[in-house]
């Protein structure tokens, strides 16, 4: 059983409760309602009522007695917002300090509306670096915010149903105009030498993004690697770097490291 399941937990939110059951889909590709309850410390109607929840919005697939992940998502499936948050939060902890380590005093830095992105953005509100970061994620800027010394600059645009996302004019005309020293992007999936998005107004988004940065580092956990989604942002050509968690396997690891600089976050430094 998955170390992280095994300790007894209550009043969890519906959310993280959601996030773990996918999460330990992820590593056993199948699970039955008695495993997951003892799994979670929920109950067995717990567990039904979020597997139905899970089911109908496309994350999993119902068996008898439990369920199994979606062998092939839709193009443009895309996980909530609620559910993104809470989903691999030590990978994309692990990620976001190496990400941090990147920056220096002084820079521009362009951050997008990903959860992965957004724990970087609380990496730098921690500090006490001056920065000037422009960003589409209205979450971000508001953790941005809480810092005295970093300068935030928000695209403008409309906001994502669902999310604290922005996309659209006025920050595509605006985003041209940007000259960054650095960008850190999410992207939903990477396949073969495509990263790829489930929108196409994010995708346009954070391709201005990638025209205006020096440099463009891409933070993806290891569950984004392999089916590609809707449309293409880059080829991996345009990227100058991937930071990704120690699960990622090594033939893969491998495969990509022939065409871009990747860099493996450990994984044993606690999640705060």
């Amino acid at each position: 059983m998955n170390k992280a399941f095994t300790s007894a937990r209550v009043e969890i939110l519906p959310a993280k409760r959601r996030a773990m059951i996918l999460e330990h889909m992820r590593d056993q590709r199948a699970a039955s309602i008695s495993d997951l309850s003892q799994a979670l410390g929920a109950s067995a109607s717990t567990v039904r009522r979020d597997l139905d929840y899970l089911t109908e919005r496309g994350y999993v697939e119902r068996t008898h007695g439990g369920a199994v992940v979606q062998s092939a998502p839709a193009t443009r499936f895309e996980p909530e917002s609620s559910i993104a948050n809470e989903t691999s939060r030590k990978q994309k902890a692990a990620i976001a300090r190496v990400a941090f380590q990147r920056l220096l005093k002084g820079q521009s830095v362009l951050l997008d509306a990903s959860s992965t992105v957004r724990a970087v953005a609380s990496l730098i509100a921690q500090g006490e670096m001056p920065l000037t970061v422009v960003t589409n994620d209205l979450a971000g800027a508001l953790i941005l915010s809480e810092s005295k010394v970093v300068h935030t600059i928000v695209t403008g645009g409309t906001v994502r149903p669902g999310s604290g996302t922005l996309y659209g004019s006025p920050g595509t005309d605006f985003l041209p105009g940007i000259h960054a020293d650095m960008a850190f992007l999410g992207v939903h999936s990477l396949s073969r030498q495509d990263f790829t998005e489930t929108s196409l107004e994010i995708a346009a988004t954070k391709q201005r993004m990638i025209a205006g940065a020096r440099k463009v580092i891409v933070l993806a956990d290891s569950g984004k690697f392999g089916v590609a989604s809707f449309c293409k942002i880059c080829s991996i050509g345009a990227v100058d770097e991937i930071i990704t968690d120690s699960l990622l396997p090594q033939a893969m690891l491998q495969e990509y490291r022939e065409l871009v600089t990747v860099t493996v976050a450990s994984l044993t430094e606690p999640v705060r």
